[in-house]
């Protein structure tokens, strides 16, 4: 396998990073026999390969610049206010404030004060990708958790949901690779 580079630590166990530009970074423990480090190499060389695709694929996505990110974070606040204005009735709940960020792993978080904080590559999603994160942070204000109870929460007021948080799965990581 090629661009691949070993480091060896006081670690116990072998682990392999595929990097952003595709770059294979295995972590091995100091006295570990090369030919167990090509043989974990080789057991994971199908999932290596389709992570470099999918980094490869990542970075032909055109970035951001500073001046466009600040631009979509002016532009997503008045956005994710209406959307929760339209929401948050329909859940009996009442938010405190709301604040935009460009977080490389939340698409939303909910304090327990009431706070709600949304990704603004949100706005690079389709709309209905958007409102459920606006919901499901909405939602936390009802249920602080993830369990079954939050969920039929959710689906009651946005029935779609699991098209959208699909379509964030499959498609996410092209928005975060975006930025700058």
């Amino acid at each position: 396998m090629e661009n691949v580079k070993i480091i060896r630590s006081d670690r116990k166990t072998v682990s392999v990073r595929v990097e952003r530009d595709g770059s294979v970074v295995v972590r091995a423990p100091r006295r570990a026999p090369m030919r167990e480090i090509e043989r974990f190499l080789s057991a994971c060389a199908p999932q290596i390969e389709d992570i470099r695709e999918r980094r490869m694929a990542e970075n032909a996505v055109p970035r951001l610049n500073e001046e466009e990110l600040a631009s979509l974070k002016k532009e997503a606040l008045p956005v994710f206010e209406s959307r929760a204005r339209h929401f948050a009735p329909l859940l009996g709940v009442e938010y405190r404030h709301i604040g935009v960020g460009s977080q490389r792993s939340r698409w939303g978080s909910c304090s327990a004060k009431g706070n709600l904080r949304f990704n603004c590559l949100l706005l690079l999603a389709p709309p209905e990708v958007l409102d459920s994160v606006v919901v499901h942070e909405l939602c936390h204000l009802r249920e602080m958790n993830h369990s079954p109870r939050f969920y039929a929460l959710v689906r009651s007021v946005f029935p779609d949901y699991d098209a959208a948080h699909g379509w964030l799965k499959e498609n996410g990581g092209k928005l975060v690779a975006r930025l700058p």
